[in-house]
């Protein structure tokens, strides 16, 4: 099993577990620190970083060339904007699937997890699968999902209280993939130069650069 596989499986059973924890079923119809969901939707759209790679490996292998990490992310359009149909149907998702509940939620990315622990170990290196209408190698798909449980993991611990701080539990591995795949997408949408200056002269930062998602 790939690197990327086996940091994704690691990150992926950490969410599983702050899914399934008590605190997060008490606050399900509370306010999150990511509004306007709700506790119960982010957690929801946490799970789906776990649900989606099956649901997409049980697809059709896309045809064109693959793309990596990176550009998908810098080639999303909408990220910054609440209302865009890109965010509009991020939250329209997250709500229908809170409406099933939190221990069904959790059972679900559980029984999501552990197929993937099997899975992951026979899919070869080279197959690919779509994702947002998009062609990517599974390792390359895996990589958008360790940025989704790392960010999502970290918002619900700042939601949830009693939750503690889950993010400092999240593999360094985990969290190294997430920061070079938004920095990689950075450069995809705004540029090395931008980038650049984002990083060591914030002053010069009239895009935004680094603010990715």
């Amino acid at each position: 099993m790939s690197g990327v596989r086996a940091t994704y499986l690691a990150a992926a059973g950490l969410a599983v577990g702050v899914l399934g924890r008590p605190e997060v079923a008490a606050a399900w119809h509370e306010p999150s620190a990511v509004p306007p969901l709700t506790v119960g939707a982010l957690a929801a759209h946490l799970a789906r970083s776990v649900l989606q790679v099956g649901w997409y490996l049980d697809g059709p292998p896309p045809e064109g060339d693959p793309i990596g990490a990176d550009a998908y992310y810098g080639d999303l359009e909408g990220t910054a904007e609440p209302d865009s149909a890109l965010n509009v149907g991020v939250r329209a998702r997250a709500d229908e699937a809170a409406a099933t509940g939190a221990a069904g939620v959790a059972a679900l990315a559980a029984e999501a997890l552990a197929a993937l622990r099997v899975r992951l170990d026979v899919e070869p290196p080279d197959r690919r699968l779509e994702a947002l209408g998009r062609p990517l190698l599974l390792d390359e798909y895996l990589r958008t999902r360790l940025v989704e449980v790392c960010v999502h993991v970290d918002d619900l611990g700042r939601s949830v209280p009693g939750l503690g701080d889950p993010t400092a539990q999240v593999p360094w591995a985990a969290l190294d993939e997430a920061i070079q795949v938004l920095v990689g997408a950075a450069v995809v949408r705004h540029g090395r130069v931008a980038v650049l200056r984002a990083l060591s002269r914030r002053e010069l930062d009239v895009v935004d650069a680094l603010r990715v998602l």
